[in-house]
């Protein structure tokens, strides 16, 4: 009885949930990192192949449905990239949301690094990009060096092991969301898919709202959300903007809250499991005792009313979004020949090294000034038991651009040869940063920060 009435540390209740839960996340998004780059490179292997090129006109063919007069048909490669996607976006904006209401962007001084790192991160890929492309008609393509692909980032992660100290890798983590986050708003408002239309605009703003109510009546089912979710991608696709951001804005609405807090579910599952144990009639089959089934039906109901819908909704999503709509997206859009094509075009010199400078350069480059900014101003500290050198080491893995940036590529431009010059370009990068970056990381990680009064490593 005296070690049951021992009083639990504190750091108990909050950070190994925390630790557990994000090496969770860890392990889901480094398989999901693995899958993608398998089918990347079988969608590469089938645009080099002779005999096997004709595959890629599969993704041309139109598809659809007719219901009385409503009409939507549009190619198999659209219904991924906008439909299939959105649900992508939509545990992306899940994710975002967790982070910033229980995770590393909870606390305002905690999220000021990976805020400041990813908006360097950003800033400068697109202005290296600019420097290469302004006044051309590649020019709007500043977009695609942005993003760091948080799959394949955390799959390198893994594969470094404890060469990489666990701050660095929830700074990434926290980072990367940040930079989906920034990538989503840079699609929405710079990135239409054809000209704007108001009328339904505000149809989705009108679905919006009624979402939102959803959430505020405390609505705790399914269905309701997933019904005005597809009303709510419709609308959005219809009216210009890119029908992805539908997700996001599905996310937002989606409740956080629980039924019951968790002293209610503690006592009420404490009393239903003594009846559980007080109900055995002396066999192991439970299906034969209806009080038990009694109990564990009741049992099942509090555990569902303290489950949050958010977290249902991620946890029904994870499977789907990381083996099957990702692989399915990077085995039709990362499937490039390359051939003198790409190599001798005209657009190389400024689609091609714009990305690749932007993304290997201007990522470390812009993540390690804003962060040492952040940190000098006072607004931020770096990560526990972590130098200045293995955070710029970090900085090159955030180079890995690949799922954004091949979706901003398919936005930003129209002309076939400039398209393949930037995925050519996107796929040498990534694979680059991820090798150069496990390096740094690697050697870098290997040392130890030395402890000042000030706590500047801390």
């Amino acid at each position: 009885m005296a070690r049951e009435s021992k009083p639990v540390p504190k750091t108990a209740n909050v950070k190994r949930p925390s630790r557990s839960v994000f090496q969770l996340f860890i392990r889901n998004e480094s398989f999901a990192g693995v899958l993608l780059l398998f089918f990347a490179i079988l969608a590469i292997i089938l645009a080099n192949v002779p005999a096997l090129a004709p595959f890629h006109n599969i993704w041309n063919v139109e598809a659809g449905f007719k219901f009385g007069g409503f009409i939507l048909q549009m190619p198999l490669l659209h219904w991924i990239n906008d439909a299939l996607m959105a649900v992508f976006f939509l545990n992306v904006g899940l994710e975002i949301k967790r982070e910033m209401l229980v995770g590393e962007l909870a606390e305002p001084k905690q999220a000021m690094l990976p805020i400041f790192a990813a908006l360097g991160g950003m800033v400068f890929p697109a202005v290296i990009y600019t420097l290469f492309n302004h006044g051309t008609v590649s020019a709007n393509g500043w977009g695609i060096p942005m993003a760091t692909d948080i799959a394949f980032a955390i799959c390198v992660l893994t594969l470094l092991g404890k060469k990489c100290p666990l701050g660095l890798k929830v700074f990434l983590t926290a980072l990367a969301i940040v930079d989906d986050l920034g990538s989503i708003i840079v699609l929405a408002v710079f990135y239409p898919t054809h000209a704007l239309h108001l009328n339904f605009l505000i149809y989705a703003a009108i679905v919006f709202i009624l979402l939102i109510c959803l959430n505020k009546a405390q609505v705790k089912y399914y269905l309701p959300y997933v019904l005005l979710g597809v009303v709510l991608w419709y609308f959005v696709y219809k009216s210009g903007i890119h029908a992805t951001i539908a997700g996001v804005l599905l996310a937002i609405t989606i409740p956080a809250k629980t039924r019951i807090n968790e002293v209610k579910f503690h006592a009420a599952a404490s009393h239903l499991i003594e009846q559980f144990r007080a109900s055995s009639n002396g066999q192991v089959d439970v299906l034969s005792n209806s009080k038990q089934l009694n109990v564990l039906h009741q049992l099942n109901e509090r555990v569902d009313a303290i489950n949050p819908l958010m977290n249902k909704f991620q946890v029904v999503l994870a499977r789907p979004v990381n083996y099957f709509i990702m692989p399915l997206f990077a085995l039709s859009n990362a499937g490039v020949a390359f051939s003198s094509d790409v190599f001798g075009s005209q657009f190389l010199p400024t689609i091609g090294f714009g990305i690749f400078l932007g993304l290997l350069l201007g990522k470390p480059l812009g993540i390690f000034s804003f962060s040492w900014l952040a940190v000098k101003l006072g607004f931020a500290k770096l990560p526990a038991g972590t130098l200045w050198r293995q955070l710029f080491a970090m900085g090159i893995i955030g180079g890995i651009g690949f799922t954004m940036s091949l979706f901003i590529d398919n936005l930003a431009f129209t002309n076939p040869e400039m398209i393949n010059v930037g995925k050519a370009a996107v796929l040498i990068t990534s694979v680059v940063a991820a090798l150069v970056g496990m390096l740094a990381v690697g050697i870098t990680g290997k040392e130890k920060p030395v402890k000042e009064p000030s706590g500047s490593t801390e």
